[in-house]
């Protein structure tokens, strides 16, 4: 019996961030604190001569000035292989070449990104260590940088970390199949390169760290802005070489991370280290600045792809090359590279699939997961082929969607190759057909057209542009969840996962909820600490519900079969005679005699008043570990109605419709909240935001007059329905849902201004859409007439 799962429940979070009442890591302020400041390099690429730091040091108020000949010695490097290593199916099945370029946490002999951590000045204040910073003198030898990936993987190209030969630091090949047969067969090909520009997360809140050592317990603390605060663990132990049951690491309130914070940074590292050094708390916050110059940034992927297609619009195959611009490191090896070639095919059936994606370094920030993770880039490509099909056999882009769509009679789908967690792709559940019939009917399509021709005669150019998505969600290897009903008859959930805006204190206090028969409000939900449960992984990836979810949901289901043995010994019945309900446990036939949590809490206690059923340890505390199967597949459809303005190139959004399939929803109002927000930063993608750098490896967009966000003025309300197909993958049939937002509006969108746009030959293949480039396009087309 669900009551409270499903229900659009009031945000438990909502009253603290809204008052002021919450705590982020800048918050944090410590007895005896000391501040610091992280001097970055300057250069794309450059050896380092020489530092004198002398003046620095002898500053008033400084307490330390470290290089990386300090900790040489001290504290290792930063893994070369991260913890999203392959498994070896995957490795077995398209033969990955990999090559660990581990990074130095302060650069050593050369730098090879701008704002690549060089030194850190610890001081009394903010204002000190930043006075101190500026006496830092470094001197440099510029070397010539790589910032394309195409030069970047030719033979004479300067090569940025000599030991590994060349810039192509990991590379794979998969082909399911016989292409060459397809596209011989094939009654049109069509070849075409799309890119997708260099963005960043820019979450509210931006990255920080602070850390204080208790010298009597020899116990480190750690607070920091990150997804990933078991990572952090694990990776302080071995680079500091302390026993990780002498470490926590607390993740506070958190403003956002979308990725950019599931990763190990340097400062993670080096502030606790100086903690431990000076026996003082020492905080770094990042400032913009920062954020935009050394945080890692995301997308940057070239497609050359080919499409093999008949007359009648059936895709026959596809054949694609692709190059990530990785930045000076890849820390997250495959990840988002082998995303985005297990998610090309999307929701359509293509039997015949080679792609090439090759991961290559340049001097520019390192290049890691943003929300949607691979998706987004997969997903456009995908989306602008069926567009461009379309148009060649001069046919609405919905037929050729159909022509090629899995079948609902067809799932479970087989999709030939593995995914990124070792197992089958095989697409557990859906019915595609009818979720476009029902995002069809949202924007009212039929009626659309029917007028889009009288509405371009009087000069409004208005378009429509669909994008369909599968998404694999739920990616384990565990989350784990104890439950336990306290003194004061209330219960504790404690998870691993680490939430930075998904609502774990409400949606898993609602799970518990309904297993214990309680309200949500007489449950806490504790997260974000390596404290509260032994093992724990992290929230990324759109797997909190499904993984922490049905931890909570198992944890919580065997604590209450514990509390009604308990029960069975106070009021001699068998168990299987007994509900528990609203905190009394009774037989249904004599509801008059019942027994409290207080009364289960009494017979708990060891001693002599003690009544536990014989064997049963003396607590009321339960834990689950779920470790999934294999991902679940969530999918959904997205589709954009546009008006563009010939003589500016400026877009407007009119309406945006998603209508999403993400299995049993927790809580549909946080399942709309999440989808809005992802719609907003995919727009951003499609519309205006690009990391731009020049040919030095400078930083061009690093402040938001340069690097443009969409604000509130130009995110529309989307409209939003689901379709509910539930999981058989695990007990509560639930899909992440989380990056589900993100991952089809460039494509949406794109396609729309090509719709507008028509019958003109407007070919889109770059983003962001921003209104100079649209201006150009139009007048590249309009001459080419």
């Amino acid at each position: 019996m669900t009551k409270y799962v499903g229900q659009s429940y009031k945000r438990k979070e909502d009253y603290r961030l809204l008052t002021g009442k919450s705590q982020f890591v800048a918050d944090i302020k410590l007895t005896d604190m000391v501040e610091a400041v992280v001097i970055r390099s300057t250069y794309a690429h450059a050896l380092i001569k020489n530092i004198d730091k002398t003046a620095a040091e002898q500053h008033p108020g400084v307490h330390a000035v470290i290089i990386a000949s300090d900790i040489e010695g001290k504290v290792k490097s930063l893994p070369s292989l991260s913890e999203f290593s392959l498994p070896k199916s995957l490795i077995d099945s398209i033969k990955p070449v990999i090559k660990p370029c581990p990074e130095d946490l302060l650069a050593k002999k050369h730098v090879v990104y701008v704002g690549q951590p060089v030194a850190i000045v610890v001081a009394e204040d903010r204002y000190i260590a930043e006075d101190a910073a500026a006496l830092v003198k470094i001197d440099y030898e510029a070397m010539q940088p790589v910032t394309d990936p195409y030069k970047g993987m030719a033979e004479d190209a300067t090569v940025i970390h000599p030991y590994l030969g060349n810039n192509v630091q990991a590379h794979f090949d998969l082909s399911i199949g016989n292409t060459k047969e397809a596209f011989a067969k094939a009654d049109h090909v069509l070849e075409t390169k799309i890119k997708t520009p260099r963005v960043t997360a820019n979450p509210m809140e931006t990255r920080g760290v602070v850390a204080t050592y208790n010298t009597r317990l020899e116990r480190l603390e750690v607070w920091t802005s990150t997804q990933v605060n078991y990572m952090v663990r694990t990776n302080l132990s071995r680079l500091l070489s302390i026993d990780e049951n002498k470490i926590r690491v607390i993740a506070p309130d958190m403003g956002g991370g979308f990725g950019a914070k599931c990763a190990v940074y340097p400062e993670e590292i080096l502030i606790p280290y100086l903690s431990i050094v000076l026996e003082r708390p020492v905080r770094w916050i990042e400032d913009r600045l920062e954020h935009m110059l050394s945080t890692r940034h995301a997308r940057d992927q070239i497609h050359k792809v080919k499409v093999a297609y008949k007359d009648d619009g059936t895709i026959t195959g596809i054949q694609d090359e692709f190059v990530v611009d990785n930045g000076a490191y890849n820390p997250l090896l495959l990840t988002v590279s082998y995303n985005t070639a297990a998610h090309m095919r999307g929701l359509y059936k293509i039997d015949h699939f080679d792609i090439k994606g090759y991961c290559v370094l340049t001097n520019k920030a390192p290049n890691i997961a943003y929300r949607g993770a691979g998706r987004p880039e997969a997903v456009y490509v995908m989306d602008r082929i069926i567009d461009m099909v379309a148009e060649q056999l001069e046919v609405d882009p919905i037929d050729i969607m159909l022509k090629n769509m899995i079948k609902h009679e067809e799932m479970p789908y087989d999709q030939g190759m593995f995914y990124r967690d070792g197992f089958k792709l095989i697409y557990d559940s859906g019915d595609y057909p009818a979720s476009f019939k029902k995002a069809l009917e949202l924007a009212d399509y039929e009626t659309f057209r029917s007028k889009q021709k009288e509405l371009k005669s009087q000069g409004k150019y208005v378009g429509i542009g669909i994008s369909s998505f599968v998404e694999g969600t739920g990616i384990g290897p565990y989350e784990g969840a104890i439950v336990r009903l306290d003194e004061t008859g209330k219960f504790i959930v404690s998870v691993g996962s680490t939430p930075h805006g998904q609502s774990h204190e409400t949606t898993f206090s609602q799970i518990c909820a309904d297993e214990l028969m309680v309200s949500p409000d007489d449950i806490t939900v504790r997260a974000g600490d390596t404290d509260v449960v032994p093992f724990g992984v992290g929230t990324f990836a759109s797997r909190s519900a499904v993984t922490a979810g049905n931890a909570v949901h198992i944890a919580s289901a065997k604590l209450r079969e514990k509390i009604i043995k308990i029960a069975s010994v106070l009021l001699e019945e068998n168990t299987e005679q007994l509900l528990l309900e609203n905190g009394k446990i009774f037989n249904p036939l004599t509801q008059d005699v019942f027994v409290t949590f207080n009364d289960i809490i009494s017979a708990s206690r060891p001693g002599p008043n003690c009544k536990l059923p014989e064997g049963m340890d003396p607590n009321l505390e339960t834990s689950h570990y779920f470790s999934p199967e294999t991902v679940t597949y969530s999918s959904g459809f997205h589709i954009a109605i546009v008006e563009v303005d010939k003589e500016t190139g400026f877009v407007t959004i009119e309406k945006y419709i998603v209508v999403d399939d993400c299995g049993r929803m927790l809580n549909p109002m946080i399942v709309a909240g999440q989808v809005q927000g992802g719609v907003a930063q995919g727009i951003g993608a499609a519309l205006y935001e690009e990391i731009v750098y020049n040919d030095y490896g400078q930083l061009m967009t690093g402040t938001f007059m340069d690097y443009l966000i969409p604000t509130s003025i130009e995110i529309p309300d989307v409209i939003m329905e689901d379709v509910t197909s539930l999981s058989p993958r695990n007990p509560m049939g639930i899909k992440g849902v989380g990056e589900a937002g993100t991952i089809s509006p460039p494509a949406a969108i794109a396609n729309a201004i090509r719709d507008a746009l028509h019958p003109l030959k407007i070919e889109i293949t770059e983003l962001p859409l921003s209104p100079n480039r649209i201006f150009h396009l139009i007048k590249e087309a309009e001459h080419s007439q």
